[in-house]
């Protein structure tokens, strides 16, 4: 049920009403935009929504039942707000949304609450505008919670479970040799003489330049050259000079737990499970033969 003032709830009754939609986004890094469809910028509950953001909506729908409420917001891109290298870069992922409707004649009537959520699925085009869809919070209750056996680890290398403490693990470099925005080489890295594939799977943060504050897992790692490619390209240029944080990666064996990170005491994973071969198996097999067969 949602409750609004009596004022506003009045003006819902009027054959003419003056209403507008404003939408506030929390990023995860604590972030906030707010926009509004009216066509001067509103300042709601202290906050400056934006008219100068173009977007649109479709309808929003509720039901009694546990469906997931889905609704889908288009816009255009703008580089004082939402910028195409920020969504490509998951800033955006999982940024809480709040929609709500005003009187945007009386302010002082209060909001009424529309929707409230998380942003899921961004698809974004080469005209610039992007595509975002808002997922309820039922969402979450649809969500599978829970673990399955596994031979390889769960954990994510220094997560909680984990418990690996990635300090020793963890170098700061300056690119001094440049391929693309996923490419790139730190040739002067003493830390970086080690193994081929040694930071495998493990992370990139970039401390200065253009990709200043963002991260990505690195796909493969040559230590000739110390030269690093990424699983995806950062979404603006590395230049030469920028100065990143990398630390190792795991690839969640067994053999790497112990031998590398000595850490097997807190290794989420059952190594001697039966896999798939195991379940195939019947003791009534027929042999080569034709013959039965099977395990003694």
């Amino acid at each position: 049920m949602k409750s609004i003032t009596t004022n506003l709830k009045n003006h819902l009754a009027e054959e003419v009403t003056t209403l507008a939609n404003c939408w506030s986004i929390t990023r995860r890094d604590g972030q906030q935009f707010h926009f509004t469809d009216h066509d001067e910028d509103l300042v709601v509950l202290g906050n400056t929504h934006l008219a100068e953001f173009g977007y649109q909506q479709t309808a929003v729908t509720s039901s009694a039942a546990l469906a997931v409420d889905n609704l889908e917001v288009t816009g255009i891109f703008d580089v004082a707000s939402i910028t195409s290298d920020d969504l490509r870069a998951g800033l955006y992922d999982f940024a809480e949304v709040a929609l709500f409707a005003v009187n945007w004649a009386d302010l002082t009537q209060g909001i009424m609450r529309l929707r409230r959520g998380y942003l899921g699925e961004v698809t974004v085009s080469p005209s610039g505008i992007f595509n975002a869809e808002l997922r309820g919070l039922i969402q979450r209750l649809v969500a599978k919670v829970g673990q399955v056996y596994t031979p390889e680890c769960r954990a994510d290398l220094g997560d909680r479970k984990c418990r690996v403490d990635l300090a020793p693990f963890t170098f700061t470099e300056t690119v001094n040799l440049l391929g693309d925005a996923a490419h790139f080489g730190a040739t002067n890295g003493n830390s970086l003489a080690v193994a081929d594939g040694y930071y495998n799977a493990g992370v990139v943060t970039w401390l200065t330049g253009l990709n200043s504050g963002r991260s990505m897992e690195v796909k493969n790692w040559g230590a000739s050259g110390a030269i690093t490619y990424l699983f995806q390209a950062m979404p603006r240029p590395i230049t030469l000079g920028d100065t990143f944080r990398i630390y190792t990666g795991c690839d969640k064996r067994h053999d790497t737990c112990r031998d590398k990170f000595n850490n097997i005491v807190n290794r989420q994973a059952e190594d001697f499970i039966p896999g798939m071969d195991a379940i195939m198996q019947s003791p009534s097999a027929p042999d080569a033969s034709g013959g039965g067969g099977g395990k003694k």
